[in-house]
């Protein structure tokens, strides 16, 4: 069984994102388990209080849970054009220590999504850049940004326009191929 993990940008209970992935991981072919990784229980990262002596155990389960993964796949609302300061203090508790990222090799794809039209393109760019220096192996096409997310789902939380359904199960068929070619 492949494992990707899910993370959502954004805390929030009714989260756009979180209801993207949802959606997605529906979309994963037989053989892959889509897994929703919490991100809202990190302290903020502190080398002060994670040292060779200790580590807050948020931290350490954490990490443990990233290196269970296969893959990871994030999605994420943008914050004043970049990620949310969530996303961006998982990706350095993940990280950590250094020399020993739990990121390390893992392959990865965004989707970024926002309430306007802008899509989260700065979002996306920005967390683009640090998985590049995480050394993950990134979906370099398709690209996803979703515009106009507020309106996206039926009352049943489902993405009811099929053209953007469509859309996404190409996406995760390009995500699957990048996995297959590194999870061998």
């Amino acid at each position: 069984m492949v494992k990707v993990g899910i993370i959502s940008g954004s805390l929030r209970k009714e989260s756009l994102s979180k209801k993207i992935g949802e959606n997605v991981a529906q979309y994963f072919p037989e053989g892959y388990e889509a897994e929703f990784i919490d991100i809202g229980n990190l302290p903020m990262y502190n080398e002060d209080i994670d040292n060779e002596t200790s580590s807050p155990a948020e931290y350490t389960a954490f990490r443990s849970t990233l290196k269970g993964m296969d893959a990871i796949l994030f999605i994420t609302p943008e914050y004043n054009r970049s990620m949310p300061g969530a996303l961006k203090n998982a990706i350095d508790v993940g990280s950590r220590p250094y020399g020993q990222s739990s990121w390390e090799g893992k392959p990865a794809a965004i989707i970024s999504q926002s309430m306007g039209n802008l899509s989260g393109f700065g979002a996306n760019h920005h967390l683009r850049q640090c998985l590049v220096f995480l050394n993950m192996p990134i979906l370099q096409q398709p690209e996803a940004y979703i515009a106009n997310s507020g309106s996206l789902f039926d009352d049943n939380g489902k993405i009811k326009d099929q053209g953007t359904v469509q859309f996404l199960q190409g996406f995760v068929n390009a995500f699957v191929d990048l996995i297959n070619r590194y999870n061998r």
